[in-house]
């Protein structure tokens, strides 16, 4: 028997047209954003952000500086994913859930933070690569999440970031790394498209 998460990555597609008549509820919205926090981060940095768009001002307002996507406006959501600059600073915090939970001792709490600074502290350029790692493994996780709600998504990195930024108030840290359309699709969505061959990607060293 195909274990369900094989099935869900064998059948996902990406939805590009919606049923603009069909919402999802703010409990459903929560639960999305739940299980896309279940994605790893670097040291368990937890450095993300999801900005659910569903208000018919704020998916005007997000349309008007992502292309015009229809999308925006006719799924029951759109997610700004965004990535925080990883800080090392932020560990004791996010990582006293875990100690509190006996999962890691708390005396790793000190050398984790000096691992990150050594990797990050000063290093602009990893802290965003960062960011754009975070936001990516959260909005994959989140695709999943919606497939096994029965939803269609939709990612899109057609945007002005800039303006994204400026329009719904992203603090200096934060990254737009993608849009991510949640909702319902029409039968007019193709399937999954198909895929390269694993000879042209795939080699064993």
């Amino acid at each position: 028997m195909t274990h369900p998460i094989i099935t869900a990555i064998e059948e996902r597609r990406t939805t590009v047209l919606f049923d603009p008549s069909r919402d999802i509820s703010d409990e459903q919205i929560t639960e999305l954003v739940h299980l896309a926090t279940k994605a790893p981060t670097s040291f368990n940095l937890q450095n993300w952000r999801f900005i659910a768009v569903r208000t018919s001002d704020a998916k005007a307002r997000l349309r008007a500086v992502a292309w015009d996507q229809a999308k925006i406006t006719e799924s029951s959501v759109t997610f700004i994913i965004c990535g925080q600059m990883a800080d090392e600073h932020t560990l004791p915090e996010r990582l006293a859930p875990a100690v509190e939970a006996g999962i890691m001792p708390a005396q790793m709490v000190d050398g984790w933070e000096a691992g990150a600074g050594s990797l990050y502290n000063e290093q602009a350029w990893r802290q965003r690569d960062e960011a754009v790692r975070t936001a990516t493994f959260g909005a994959a996780t989140l695709i999943f999440a919606a497939h096994a709600m029965g939803l269609g998504s939709g990612p899109m990195i057609g945007f002005d970031p800039e303006a994204v930024a400026r329009e719904f108030t992203l603090a200096s840290d934060e990254i737009p790394v993608m849009l991510l359309s949640i909702g319902y699709g029409t039968p007019e969505n193709w399937p999954q498209k198909p895929r390269r061959p694993l000879s042209q990607v795939l080699s064993f060293v």
